[in-house]
């Protein structure tokens, strides 16, 4: 019995198991319209510092307007302690509350915020208008790399994988989220 619960204390403790911020990821889609994606490069450019990049379609969807190579989004992914402090900025626009639906079985959280507004440091620009964008907040754990690496890769094992709990837990401690209701 004495000897389970050293365990249990040894595994809180081990470095491997503590979740970090992997990268965040903001993505506004535009569609076939140009007009909304200069704004939505704008809009980001704004929020971040960065130029985005834009992302374009890979199919021909006729009924849509839609032909490869057409530019139908923007994006931009940050990583280190500059997404850190980007994301506590977002979630106070969400009054700090996220619902249980915005995690994933595999520990990623995503949300959109309908006016950027909202964001702590942002400017109203009518150039721009009243817009939103989705946010993506990947986790992981240290050993992830083995998953992404160029020789040997492997796959994360079942047990090192971050679950629904763990990561709410996470943003719970690090960011001070509230669980809200399903909307």
């Amino acid at each position: 019995m004495e000897h389970n619960k050293d365990r249990q204390r040894e595994k809180k403790e081990n470095p491997m198991t503590k979740i970090r911020v992997e990268k965040l990821t903001l993505n506004i889609g535009a569609g076939k319209d140009q007009v909304v994606l200069n704004k939505g490069v704008k809009l980001i450019k704004s929020i971040t510092g960065i130029d985005p990049v834009k992302t374009v379609t890979q199919k021909r969807i006729p009924s849509w307007g839609l032909r490869p190579g057409l530019p139908i989004g923007c994006k931009i992914t940050i990583r280190g302690q500059k997404a850190v402090e980007l994301i506590k900025r977002l979630i106070d626009a969400k009054s700090y509350e996220l619902s249980e639906r915005c995690f994933d079985e595999n520990g990623s959280v995503s949300f959109g915020i309908l006016e950027y507004i909202d964001i702590k440091g942002v400017k109203y620009d009518p150039e721009i208008g009243i817009m939103g964008l989705q946010v993506c907040i990947t986790l992981e754990k240290p050993g992830y790399r083995v998953k992404r690496r160029r020789i040997m890769r492997t796959a994360v094992s079942k047990s090192h994988r971050i679950i629904k709990k763990e990561a709410v837990d996470f943003m719970i401690s690090e960011f001070n989220v509230k669980i809200g209701e399903e909307e």
